[in-house]
């Protein structure tokens, strides 16, 4: 399996190099010249949580034409430029590829669909949290479970997804596949409602949020709303998304999240598909958020001046 990875940030880059270190034909797709230059000439250096170091050679481009064709896409861009990364993944799938989508926030589905046929694509979520530390450089800042599944009820064959699963967990990346893709991306959603916006704008890790139980008590009422969100369109809520956040929290408790990443590059975050998301789809149903509406108005100025 030829395997283009579109997205050589963090979690691009941490998950090319997992492949590739179990023996799968990667190419890693990115622009920052920079980057793509020292991963080239030296390997990706990867830093554990405990500082330890190793090396993984990856092979780099910012060529797209140089990556096609190939058998599994690999979407993990930014929100914000899942259009472009979709046009890109179009052309390297040749109409016939997997595009898988392990990206933050909801809609990038939607957006990858309105070119790609949706049958063609898989959408999933993954716990695993890296940070971008300088060209060639990332930190494995935790690890956890990925899931994955069919975005469309007439979506990819059982053995495609069963496929592109083998393909992480040889990676050594836990996946477990879903027939109810939509509920699990709710679930990877309440957890970054309650992270992410206010790691983002407090300058915090994932850990730090749990110090303060004023920060804890904000992060709650953020995915509380969110849950009341998504309860009104009947999406199922197992467990206490919460209790499932503040875990999170704790088990990547190093991470700088990927929002408060963004914030730190003054680069665009993905506050709307994530808090503003949540705003929006309560905004056409009568629903009051007062702080994921807070959280989203905060970034977007934030982020307005950089």
């Amino acid at each position: 399996m030829k395997i283009g990875m579109i997205g050589a940030g963090a979690m691009g880059s941490l998950v090319s190099a997992l492949l590739a270190e179990s023996g799968k034909s990667v190419i890693l797709l990115g622009r920052r010249q920079d980057h793509v230059d020292a991963v080239n000439a030296k390997g990706l250096m990867i830093e554990d949580q405990q500082g330890r170091k190793r090396r993984v050679r990856v092979t780099a481009t910012t060529d797209p034409e140089s990556v096609r064709p190939v058998d599994l896409a690999i979407v993990f861009v930014k929100s914000p430029q899942t259009r472009a990364a979709a046009e890109i993944a179009a052309r390297l799938t040749a109409g016939v590829g997997q595009v898988l989508t392990l990206q933050n926030g909801m809609g990038n589905a939607d957006q990858i669909a309105s070119l790609i046929e949706p049958m063609r694509i898989i959408a999933g979520t993954t716990a695993h949290g890296a940070t971008f530390l300088g060209p060639g450089h990332i930190r494995h800042a935790g690890a956890g479970e990925t899931v994955i599944g069919a975005w469309a009820s007439s979506a990819s064959e059982p053995s495609h997804i069963t496929q592109v699963a083998q393909c992480l967990r040889h990676a050594g990346m836990a996946t477990r596949v879903v027939t109810d893709v939509q509920a699990v991306l709710w679930e990877k959603l309440f957890v970054n409602v309650g992270i992410n916006a206010i790691s983002a704008l407090s300058g915090i890790t994932n850990g730090q949020l749990l110090d303060l139980p004023e920060t804890r008590h904000l992060a709650r009422a953020a995915v509380e709303e969110a849950v009341t969100v998504a309860r009104s369109c009947k999406i199922p809520v197992d467990g206490d998304p919460v209790e499932k956040m503040f875990r999170i929290a704790a088990a990547t408790a190093s991470n700088r999240c990927s929002m408060g990443q963004d914030v730190d590059r003054r680069r665009i975050t993905e506050v709307s598909a994530i808090n503003g998301f949540v705003v929006n789809l309560a905004d056409r149903m009568g629903i009051s958020v007062p702080v994921n509406r807070t959280l989203t108005t905060l970034v977007e100025t934030l982020q307005a001046h950089f």
